[in-house]
């Protein structure tokens, strides 16, 4: 059995890009548009769709412990979260989000 912090920090040491989502979630929606519109390569984590050990509610929690952030999109680049949709529209906007990328080896 693995803990929702054990699967996280998996996650995010295995890809440069990570993306814990949900698929009924617009601004899950918009952090992976965006993503998608620079050519990132990232791997996403359908919260929503997790019903094994752990589950979508498990990961979400380890995410708040790790981040402090609890919604979703929680969007990890390099190991870091940098925030949800708007934020990783922001970084984009600013110039930002695909220098992280290539320093994460996900573009």
């Amino acid at each position: 059995m693995v803990s929702g912090v054990q699967f996280v920090k998996k996650v995010i040491a295995e890809h440069g890009a990570v993306v814990f989502s949900k698929t009924t979630c617009g601004y899950c929606r918009m952090a992976k548009d965006v993503l998608n519109s620079v050519g990132a390569r990232y791997h996403v984590v359908e919260l929503n769709q997790m019903h094994d050990d752990p589950t979508g509610d498990d990961v979400q929690n380890a995410c708040y412990q790790l981040t402090g952030q609890r919604t979703v999109p929680n969007v990890f680049i390099n190991g870091q979260s940098i925030g949800g949709g708007s934020d990783t529209a922001a970084l984009q906007k600013a110039g930002k989000l695909v220098p992280m990328l290539r320093d994460a080896e996900a573009l």
